[in-house]
């Protein structure tokens, strides 16, 4: 099952955190006085400061902001390939290759060379500068705060620690001490660690600002770190990166508009075309969901995955839909998200990730360094082969909505492709269905692995007679889950239901919801 804060009437916010630190985080600055943003931001924050080696205030982010009372916007905060003014020499050197047992096998490129110049900070900073109530000190202080006072480390981030440790960070003394105990002994699931060094340095961050990271103390570590090790992030790159602010893409599903992640994101181009695809399917099957993914991700693999022009591809693939209809159709462990909605209909879902980390640190820091650029899976043109500056792939896919009765709804969710997988589902059953939050989020999933092009189509998906039986019509390959699973996503969302409510959810006119998945840690509440 899902899991579910009380709703609420009049004043508050709902929010959806990956923690009981991060809620705690965003309800306090609600109770502060703070927004849905100002609250987002905060949890946002402890988030990527505590799921040590899942995310890190180095990544990459998009917040998805839909004000009360104007249009939708997406600030995109991804990360992008770094290199300006670096010798020839720093392109295609400084990775090496690291095979773990991690989700069923994955391999990886780690060190200086796979680090991406990253946004999320920036990209935070300015959402408050546009949307947000309280000042950005205030916003940044929770974080530091639990850094120093110590935070139980998550499930998910034990789990992935327990596969990576050694082969990912062994080599960085300051990296293994931040996700290791005492001793240098592995972390338990719930074990509570600290990082008294990234606590100093938001700090800083909430008196300095994001120049910190830039032309501050922590810019010029990283940049004389990577000039050092053969990295390629330069201090022009930390200069010239600006966060990017895109009108989202908009779909009707039945009385909602939801607004996406516009291209160059994947994610948000493929989940806007699966909704859009089962909206014209009408009262959709099991069959339906598992034939749109299996066109929508075949279509990404044969075009976006190679791409190198990713917004003008997903411009493309929109209009296409939007004309032809979907081809082919017959008529990233990695990741974490928050949301928050206010009483006022404020909602903001925000997505950030460091790729599978770098396995080092920034020294003297406690900062951990992502690697998208050894991602495969959003490198597919190869190493270092995108010019510096361009915004890598992304999965990542942060949605908010709205309906007429003044309902407003901010979700998204971690899980590398299966991020538009399972918000797909979700969504589907919350916009066309009309399901409650929770009962959408705790319904079995499916998602539809492509492969390559000649590899057959497998369906992974949580047991469940219908879906099986839908598997075996279509003559698939299909992997049965025993039950509720981290690699279905972990939908997080925060609502306020307007007038009319939503059947079966417990709320009136006004009322906060927020929702978790219990497949991955969740943690929800209402101010």
């Amino acid at each position: 099952m899902s899991r579910r804060a009380n709703p609420a009437h009049g004043g508050g916010v709902a929010v959806a955190a990956t923690s009981e630190a991060g809620r705690d985080a965003g309800l306090d600055i609600a109770r502060a006085g703070g927004n849905a943003v100002d609250a987002a931001i905060a949890a946002a924050f402890v988030a990527m400061s505590t799921e040590s080696a899942v995310v890190s205030i180095m990544s990459g982010a998009f917040v998805n902001i839909w004000p009360a009372d104007s249009e939708p916007e997406l600030i995109d905060g991804n990360v992008e390939m770094p290199g300006r003014g670096a010798g020839p020499e720093r392109f295609g050197a400084g990775v090496r290759r690291v095979v773990t047992a991690y989700g069923g096998g994955v391999t990886m490129y780690a060190g200086h060379g796979s680090v991406a110049n990253p946004g999320a900070v920036q990209a935070l900073s300015l959402a408050r500068d546009r949307h947000g109530t309280l000042p950005w000190a205030d916003l940044v202080a929770p974080a530091a705060a639990v850094c120093r006072a110590g935070y139980p480390l998550g499930g998910a981030a034990a789990t992935y620690l327990e596969y990576t440790r050694e082969e990912l960070f062994a080599e960085d003394a300051e990296a293994m001490r931040v996700v290791s105990g005492p001793g240098g002994r592995t972390l338990a699931p719930g074990e509570v660690t600290c990082n008294e060094p990234l606590g100093d340095v938001l700090e800083q961050l909430g008196s300095e600002g994001p120049a910190l990271f830039t032309t501050g103390a922590v810019g010029q570590a990283l940049v004389a770190d990577m000039a050092a090790e053969g990295g390629l992030i330069t201090a022009e790159d930390l200069l010239a990166y600006e966060p990017v602010v895109r009108i989202p893409v908009q779909r009707r599903l039945g009385d909602w508009i939801v607004a996406l992640n516009p291209p160059p994101s994947v994610g948000g181009p493929m989940l806007a075309v699966m909704l859009g695809e089962l909206a014209r399917r009408g009262d959709w099957s099991w069959r339906d969901v598992i034939e749109i993914q299996r066109a929508v991700l075949t279509y990404r693999r044969d075009v976006h995955d190679r791409s190198r022009d990713l917004e003008d591809d997903g411009v493309r693939l929109l209009q296409e839909v939007e004309r032809y209809g979907l081809p082919g159709l017959p008529t990233s462990a990695s990741t974490a998200h928050v949301s928050a909605v206010d009483a006022d209909g404020t909602a903001c879902a925000i997505t950030f990730s460091a790729g599978y980390g770098a396995g080092l640190a920034i020294p003297g820091t406690g900062i951990l360094l992502n690697n998208c650029l050894g991602e495969p899976e959003l490198n597919r043109l190869g190493l270092h082969v995108l010019a510096p500056g361009t915004r890598l792939a992304s999965n990542m896919a942060p949605t908010t909505a709205r309906r007429p009765d003044g309902t407003a709804l901010a979700i998204g969710s971690p899980g590398a492709d299966r991020i538009t997988t399972a918000l797909m589902q979700v969504l589907g059953r919350v916009c066309l269905r009309g399901e409650g939050l929770v009962d959408a989020v705790a319904a079995p999933r499916v998602h539809v692995s492509v492969g390559t092009a000649d590899a057959p189509v497998r369906v992974d998906y949580e047991n469940s007679p219908a879906i099986a039986e839908a598997v075996a019509a279509l003559g698939l390959d299909g992997n049965a889950y025993p039950g509720l699973h981290m690699f279905f996503g972990g939908v997080g969302a925060a609502c306020r239901w307007g007038t009319a409510g939503v059947a079966g959810a417990g709320t009136g006119g006004g009322g906060l919801e927020a929702a978790g998945d219990i497949r991955r840690e969740a943690s929800v509440g209402i101010s």
